[in-house]
């Protein structure tokens, strides 16, 4: 039996992510290069700045951040990766990680690290994954009341997580499996 690299963007991603934490840990932190600021702390003119409105997903500020996103994301890319294609998947990924990017820059006075907007987008996604044409699954229904409904609730207590990013990449997840025939799977 042999191993197979069964879902390249997802696992690719994985492996970015965890190269980032593994130099983090051993002393060599790139967190600077990643975080996002808000707009009024970036140098428009240094072209690092657009590069974090999509790469803050690479970083984590621990492992525990890191593997709480990352069991989601194995858990859920692959499918998703299968039903959509990888090129497909990619793309909804970039343009989850640059919007979350840009309204956190824009509307937010904290910086933002993590692929917790990624997450909530396959969660999304996936809750959408077979819905047929007129009808709003009753899965989909439930999966806002759940996870978007707790991140609104938690939207009111200091806990330095950005329920924003988690918002808006169940917002992109809804709309790319509502679009999904517009955008043409596979």
């Amino acid at each position: 039996m042999r191993i197979q690299y069964n879902a390249p963007v997802t696992l690719s991603f994985t492996f970015i992510c965890a190269a980032f934490m593994v130099l983090k840990s051993i002393g060599f932190d790139l967190t600077f290069m990643f975080n996002v600021a808000p707009f009024g702390q970036m140098g428009l003119t240094n072209p690092l700045s657009y590069f974090r409105l999509f790469s803050h997903v690479i970083g984590h500020g621990g492992w525990d951040h890191y593997l709480g996103n990352f069991t989601y994301i194995l858990l859920l890319g692959p499918i998703l990766e299968e039903k959509y294609g990888s090129k497909q998947l990619l793309i909804m990924m970039l343009m989850t990680a640059l919007i979350t990017g840009l309204i956190n820059a824009i509307f937010l006075s904290s910086a933002l690290l993590g692929a917790s907007g990624i997450v909530f987008m396959l969660i999304l996604l996936s809750s959408v994954v077979n819905v047929q044409k007129g009808s709003l699954p009753l899965t989909f229904i439930l999966v806002v009341v759940v996870f978007l409904g707790q991140e609104v609730v938690n939207s009111f207590s200091q806990d330095n997580i950005s329920q924003m990013a988690h918002l808006m990449g169940g917002v992109c997840g809804a709309i790319f499996g509502f679009g999904s025939d517009k955008l043409g799977s596979r």
